[in-house]
């Protein structure tokens, strides 16, 4: 164990030519990043994991309730033993072949079959109220970050001046200051890495996965090798645009769409200026070449500017999705149906819907799809509001 562990924290690896771990030693003058800070954070984020429950049960269900936010899910599938038993012990996404060969077993419809098995998936998927009570649980965690982020680095030179990142490096202190930053940051981010597999389960959830370890890797790696300075940069980046999705969605489930509206576009607008604007021209240009030309590469260097350049196409990649997003619901304005954070179309929340899908109870025996027996219906029933046509 030993030697995996001198291995692991090889002096040539992590720091720059010439400086050794015991370079950075605490003394009694200047307290520097130590790895153990680091094991920390571990109970930490179990706390953060704690509090986030109590937040949810006590201050955010009320909120949620005040605001008429109803806990009620998706409506549940009427009761089918054969169904059912294809749900749980075949497959959730039958195909075409096995829906017709329900379709004679029951003497239903096809169309009826799919409504059926899209209702029980939606069945799994948590209520309105439960997706208001993680969101506010994370904007008001980020919007506590970001202030604190925002009242700390204007204090110091380098968000001035980001060559201040790597003079006198890797002998700059440790203040009490940053170090809480740091630690309370990574509980954070370890919370929601394992809260990930209880949580809304997303269509993202490998990106939001991958995004998660990228960044507690950062946050670790930039703080062992004492990168935390140009790591502070980063992390208060970040959270300037997460802070307004959390509030577009709390805005979204409550239904206050004007409010939605507007939050969206500036989370946009700030989520696309500072993760394809800010963020390469500010932050990886000092990480990649005016800490080049001050300190110079090392192989730990590589693997942190490795993981900002995956950070980057991350960002590239969810920028995509929110114009995406945007330019479908612009097209969707001119029919009255503006509304970019929809619960039932919201990219993230993996819910099922249709226009020609209603979520009415499955009738006892078929029911052809040019059925007009209403006005406005499908298979005879009627059919689902105009603005829970899509997601």
């Amino acid at each position: 164990m030993a030697g995996i562990l001198a291995w692991f924290w090889n002096e040539r690896f992590w720091l720059p030519h010439n400086v050794t771990w015991a370079d950075l030693k605490n003394t009694d003058e200047s307290t520097f990043p130590q790895a153990e800070d680091l094991y920390l954070a571990c109970p930490l984020a179990f706390c953060v994991f704690m509090i986030r429950l109590v937040f949810e049960r006590f201050i955010a269900r009320p909120c949620a309730l005040a605001l008429k936010i109803q806990a009620n899910g998706p409506q549940k599938a009427q009761p089918n033993a054969i169904l059912e038993k294809v749900f749980t012990a075949i497959t959730k996404h039958p195909d075409e072949k096995r829906l017709e060969g329900l379709s004679k077993q029951l003497d239903w419809d096809v169309r009826t079959i799919q409504r059926w098995f899209r209702q029980r998936r939606n069945q799994e998927k948590p209520s309105t109220l439960t997706r208001f009570c993680e969101s506010m649980w994370r904007f008001t965690f980020y919007l506590y970050i970001f202030t604190y982020g925002v009242r700390y680095l204007k204090k110091t030179p380098w968000l001035w001046n980001t060559r201040e990142c790597w003079y006198n490096y890797p002998y700059q202190a440790l203040t009490v200051d940053l170090h809480y930053y740091y630690i309370l940051e990574l509980s954070f981010y370890l919370s929601l890495l394992f809260s990930q597999f209880t949580d809304i389960r997303r269509k993202d959830f490998l990106l939001m996965f991958m995004h998660h370890v990228a960044t507690i890797s950062l946050i670790t790696f930039s703080y062992v090798n004492n990168m935390a300075r140009v790591g502070t940069l980063v992390m208060c980046l970040h959270d300037a645009a997460d802070v307004l999705l959390e509030a577009a969605k709390m805005a979204n489930y409550a239904k206050c769409q004007r409010l939605c509206n507007v939050l969206f576009i500036m989370f946009g607008l700030v989520f696309i200026s500072s993760r394809l604007g800010i963020y390469p021209v500010w932050i990886l240009n000092s990480t990649l070449f005016e800490s080049w030309e001050i300190v110079g590469p090392y192989p730990s260097w590589w693997v942190f500017n490795t993981l900002l350049v995956l950070l980057q196409a991350l960002h590239t990649f969810w920028s995509y999705l929110i114009v995406k997003i945007a330019c479908r619901a612009i097209s969707r304005g001119k029919a009255g149906k503006w509304n970019p954070l929809h619960v039932s179309k919201d990219d993230r929340s993996d819910i099922e819907s249709s226009s020609d899908e209603d979520e009415v109870p499955p009738p006892a025996q078929k029911h052809h799809t040019n059925g007009t027996n209403g006005a406005h219906g499908t298979n005879g029933y009627l059919s689902t509001s105009p603005c829970h046509d899509e997601h």
